[in-house]
């Protein structure tokens, strides 16, 4: 069973490798030269040891002024060959590093384009600090292993080939010697990679762990202030940072096993080659002049060594890092545009629900069963019942924010199932109670409505929204910055910028979700202002807790867990004396 799972475990790893790979296609040309450079550069390295032996063997026998002669022309052209190890290592440290730098470009425009497309339902799943350090910390070490895994592995390889065909060539027994450990080595190394992969693994869920507590702290941190809850967040980060500690000790015991048992053995091939050569020597198979270039190769060869060690960690690393990577990519859109999806075009704002059911993933039970609703283009639509019910699930359909598990949605008597994903929401405006505001000035959160509008456009809207006169008494007006999600603004002053948004955008279906529930009295009155102005001769739906914002409505749904228990106008449902007209009296009482 352990055998299977191996192999499935190591087919996954080779197709993992492979699609690794393909990120080097557009910059083959770098890539191909930095290998070529990275093996001139070790070819470099392996001619000193035979110049000392040539200069030992040879030149040490030679009279006084031909040694000078042929040590000056060694010396020039070692000095040339220096000057081209300089040039090799200067192209692979800043050519390689600047296509490692375009690797990492080219990943994480893919992974956030994939976060973009992806549904509401999986960040309802997520912690944006996990999804952050995805996005951050796992790309750099990935990058980190393209770029210098590749040229470790070639410097490495041409070394220790090198340094054992040179060694063959001088004393066929040395080699025998110094490589009779190799075999333990390897087997040493396979098994603590094997454990190390593991503890690197733990590493990164961990540290993504911790990145979406500081995350969520940061957020909260004015509700964390309001509560003096300062040391009470610091000790919940402590035990996140905790086991952050052991699973890095774990990682870092197994790393310190490998390092120096690995060190350990390239220590023990120089005592052997020292020992069989002191022998070699006293019974005379070994001159001295083979025995110090012995030497110097050995050292050569197990500098790469050393280096395939600090590989194997930085493998262990961006391998993990890549898999979580791979994890996201993995993830389907839940909601996506059908092959033969058509635009929505001419939307005059007729929206039907037929038989509609919805219910959560990971829900047991139905939010909303068996949903029948006409209404007519340009009509004014109520939703009121206690929470929980699914007034803000059912509104979330029309964008198809979440899919329907059963029947459809139409406008104008084409399923939303059947268009575009960005010619549906591009008819669609929505006011939420939360308001989320982008970093930046107050033009550029107005212009979100609409990119390519005009600074005339945005003015207009803002005006629409009642926000102009607010904007105006900023010293810098439509520039002034917002700061982090418009902390610098009133709760009223951010809701009336996102109906300026909306205002730009002009769609002809809008939904308001609780849009002033929050709100003290008089900026409520402004943005209700705000809010019949935009809903004007388009088809709007509303949510509303204060149930004196929805009395004009031309049509009210009252919705309890049952569905949709009673429709009518304010008085059609007082006189019904229902949900309905008991709600009002509760909410009349407080």
């Amino acid at each position: 069973m352990k055998k299977i799972k191996y192999r499935k475990q190591e087919k996954i790893m080779k197709e993992n490798l492979k699609k690794l790979a393909k990120y080097y296609k557009p910059y083959l040309g770098t890539f191909i030269l930095d290998m070529i450079l990275a093996m001139m550069s070790a070819a470099v390295a392996l001619v000193i040891p035979l110049v000392v032996r040539f200069i030992t063997s040879k030149v040490a026998y030679m009279s006084a002024n031909e040694a000078l002669s042929r040590i000056m022309i060694i010396v020039a052209v070692l000095f040339v060959l220096v000057l081209i190890q300089w040039g090799c290592n200067y192209y692979i440290s800043n050519y390689g590093h600047v296509m490692g730098a375009k690797i990492e470009y080219d990943m994480r425009a893919e992974i956030f384009n994939h976060y973009q497309k992806l549904s509401y339902s999986f960040y309802d799943d997520q912690k944006v600090g996990q999804l952050l350090s995805r996005i951050t910390s796992d790309l750099f070490d990935i990058t980190e292993l393209l770029h210098h895994g590749p040229e470790n592995i070639t410097i490495s390889l041409i070394k220790i080939i090198g340094a054992l065909c040179i060694l063959s060539s001088i004393d066929l027994r040395l080699t025998i010697a110094a490589f009779v450990l190799i075999p333990f080595m390897l087997v040493f190394a396979y098994v603590l990679n094997k454990r190390m992969k593991r503890a690197f693994k733990r590493n990164r869920v961990r540290i993504g762990e911790i990145n979406a507590q500081i995350e969520d702290n940061l957020s909260g941190i004015r509700v964390v202030k309001s509560f003096a809850n300062e040391d009470i967040e610091c000790e919940k980060f402590k035990k996140g940072n905790d086991l952050f500690l052991e699973s890095k000790r774990d990682s870092y015991h197994y790393m310190g096993m490998y390092n120096a048992g690995l060190t350990a053995f390239t220590t023990m091939i120089n005592v052997i080659v020292i020992a069989a050569g002191g022998i070699g020597i006293a019974k005379g198979w070994v001159n001295i002049t083979d025995f110090v270039t012995f030497l110097l190769y050995i050292n050569i060869f197990t500098e790469p060594v050393k280096v395939l060690i600090d590989f194997t960690e930085q493998f262990q690393n961006g391998y993990s890092g890549y898999e979580r990577f791979l994890e996201i990519l993995s993830v389907e859109p839940e909601i996506a545009d059908k092959p033969d999806a058509k635009e929505l075009t001419d939307v005059k704002g007729a929206i039907t629900f037929e038989n509609v059911s919805f219910r959560y993933k990971d829900g047991v039970d139905e939010v909303l069963s068996g949903v029948n609703l006409s209404v007519r283009p340009g009509e004014y639509v109520a939703l009121a019942g206690p929470s929980g019910v699914g007034k803000t699930t059912l509104c979330s359909l029309i964008p198809r924010f979440y899919e329907v598990t059963g029947g459809s949605i139409k406008i104008d008597g084409t399923d939303i199932k059947d268009v575009t994903l960005k010619s549906l929401r591009d008819h669609i405006g929505v006011v939420q109670q939360d308001v989320y505001l982008f970093m930046g000035t107050i033009k550029e959160n107005i212009r979100y409505g609409k990119p390519d509008a005009t600074d005339e456009e945005v003015i207009q809207a803002a005006k629409l929204a009642n926000a102009h006169d607010f904007i105006m008494s900023f010293e810098n007006g439509y520039d002034t910055d917002i700061g982090q999600r418009g902390v610098k603004l009133s709760g009223g002053q951010k809701q009336r910028l996102s109906i300026a948004r909306v205002f730009l955008k002009n769609p002809p279906i809008l939904i308001f979700d609780e849009a002033t529930s929050a709100l003290d009295n008089e900026s409520e009155q402004i943005v209700q202002e705000s809010l019949e102005k935009l809903a004007k001769n388009r088809t709007t739906f509303v949510i509303a807790h204060r149930l004196t914002t929805i009395e004009n409505a031309e049509e009210i749904l009252m919705l309890t867990d049952e569905g949709i228990k009673e429709r009518g106008t304010h008085e059609e449902l007082m006189k019904l004396d229902g949900e309905y007209a008991r709600m009002v009296k509760i909410h009349s009482r407080t």
